[in-house]
């Protein structure tokens, strides 16, 4: 990681003016988030960017994540790497609005929106924000799922045309020009 604090108690952040900071973890810390986030591999991790006063009190994040990482394949389990960029935005408040106490409750427009902690972890945001970043599904280029055909023996299989109600309907379409 680079020398520049990667945690900022807010009270002492300078009220009037941005702070910037850049994020590099090292190999090391690299496997280290890797393991963290049951990836196979994780390379050119980068988080840059401010944090500036929003208002009196409140806080806005802005940054960017550059990442390359490795995940299984969900069909073959061969290595796919990814590579990330993606803009990060978070809005620390000092008062958050009140939720109603119920035992169902919407959520709020904003997601951003956060409450303002004691101690912000720069470390903590990158590794949260890489997480949201993850394909869900990593697919290797040549991956396909094959058929699956399952019945009760002595009975013609479903297949996965089958399944398809506008495929019938197609077939009877032509079927009636030609009639025609």
């Amino acid at each position: 990681m680079t020398k520049a604090p990667t945690r900022f108690l807010m009270s002492e952040l300078p009220p009037s003016r941005a702070v910037t900071f850049e994020l590099r973890p090292t190999p090391e810390e690299n496997r280290a988030i890797a393991d963290d986030l049951g990836i196979s591999g994780l390379r050119k991790l980068s988080f840059t960017g401010e944090l500036a006063p929003e208002g009196k009190k409140d806080w806005r994040l802005i940054a960017h994540l550059g990442a390359t990482v490795t995940q299984p394949c969900v069909v073959t389990l061969a290595p796919v790497t990814t590579r990330i960029e993606e803009d990060v935005e978070r809005l620390y408040l000092a008062h958050m609005p009140e939720l109603p106490d119920e035992e169902e409750v919407e959520m709020p427009e904003d997601d951003r929106a956060e409450a303002l902690p004691d101690m912000l972890d720069l470390q903590a945001v990158m590794t949260e924000a890489l997480a949201l970043a993850l394909p869900l599904y990593p697919r290797a280029a040549d991956a396909e799922l094959g058929e699956t055909v399952v019945t009760e023996p002595g009975k013609t299989p479903l297949k996965d045309e089958d399944t398809k109600p506008f495929a019938g309907l197609a077939a009877l379409r032509d079927t009636l020009k030609k009639d025609d």
